[in-house]
């Protein structure tokens, strides 16, 4: 509560030194006015320090002019020029009081807008996390439900079949998930698992196919054993994301072709599926649409570059990536 009116106690000092400079005369002792200026260079470092943002201006106003008239009142002897500047030279107190009292705030400030940037950044890569990894494994349980259900009925055996890739997708999305949570838990720690690279690039692609008829074909450059970590999770967060895509919005797609050639100065992934509309894919509402803009903004800012359209009849997602992804 105190600190709600530290302004208004300020302000009440320095009008209560206005007036009594105007009753001071050129007989006041000088220490009356290192006294008056000390005392409300203190009261004003306390109020800038920790009072409400709309008393600091008001409460310095008060106090510098308090601290000049004082002096104007009392050094009569002096030239009017000399007096002003006399005058100016004690405002310094107040000034030295904002100094004094605004930077240890400013520097609390700060400290908490990088706190709150941090978890701002945190929270986007667990949301990219989720969306990059989780959502495919998740995409790839449903399309097999999917075929289940249709299957259930005349073909009862091949539903088993299915349901063991409902297993397989919802142990990698488990895994996924565990991943996350040690994330979040030890974000540091030893025991956290590395993001899926390029070396597990082959099993995204085996999931894919297992979960439906389509037709996935991998090629991967020899010269990728020294590509940096971060633009190897990048380039597999993007083959994730044309995958899923197509599962989700090329329901006619019978062949994929997914392409990662470099070596450690870049990596440029090609994921091209056959029968895809050229027009942009519809989309269910609320059925996000988030993904393929949210990799290009992390590919771009780092010096990168993401497209994705129509190729005569396919449709084709191309990806460079620096050797090093911010």
């Amino acid at each position: 509560m105190l600190r709600a009116h530290l302004g208004w106690i300020v302000m009440a000092a320095g009008g209560i030194s206005l007036c009594a400079s105007l009753l001071a005369g050129p007989g006041s002792p000088a220490y009356l006015l290192a006294v008056v200026s000390g005392v409300l260079a203190v009261l004003l470092a306390v109020a800038v320090r920790w009072g409400p943002h709309r008393h600091i201006v008001p409460a310095a106003l008060l106090a510098g002019s308090a601290t000049a008239l004082w002096l104007w009142s009392i050094a009569d002897g002096l030239a009017p020029l000399e007096r002003a500047v006399a005058s100016l030279v004690w405002t310094a107190p107040a000034g030295l009081a904002l100094v004094v009292g605004g930077y240890p705030r400013l520097t609390a400030h700060q400290r908490a807008v990088d706190v709150e940037q941090a978890r701002q950044a945190q929270r986007l890569q667990w949301a990219r996390d989720l969306h990059d990894f989780v959502a495919h494994d998740i995409s790839g349980i449903v399309a097999q439900a999917q075929a289940a259900r249709f299957v259930a009925e005349s073909r009862p055996e091949a539903a088993g079949a299915a349901l063991e890739r409902i297993e397989a997708a919802g142990l990698a999305a488990l895994a996924t998930m565990d991943r996350m949570v040690d994330m979040l838990h030890e974000p540091d720690g030893p025991a956290v698992r590395p993001l899926p690279t390029l070396d597990d690039l082959p099993g995204l692609v085996d999931r894919f196919r297992a979960a439906g008829d389509i037709d996935v074909r991998l090629v991967q450059a020899p010269h990728l054993a020294g590509v940096p970590r971060d633009t190897a999770g990048m380039a597999y967060r993007v083959v994730a994301e044309a995958l899923t895509n197509v599962r989700r919005h090329a329901a006619t797609a019978r062949r994929v072709d997914v392409s990662v050639t470099g070596d450690a100065s870049g990596v440029e992934v090609r994921v091209r599926n056959d029968m895809a509309s050229a027009a942009a894919p519809r989309r269910r509402p609320g059925s996000g649409g988030r993904g393929l803009a949210g990799l290009r903004e992390q590919v771009v800012s780092g010096g990168g570059s993401l497209a994705a359209g129509s190729s005569g009849r396919d449709w084709e997602v191309v990806a460079v990536i620096p050797g090093t992804v911010t």
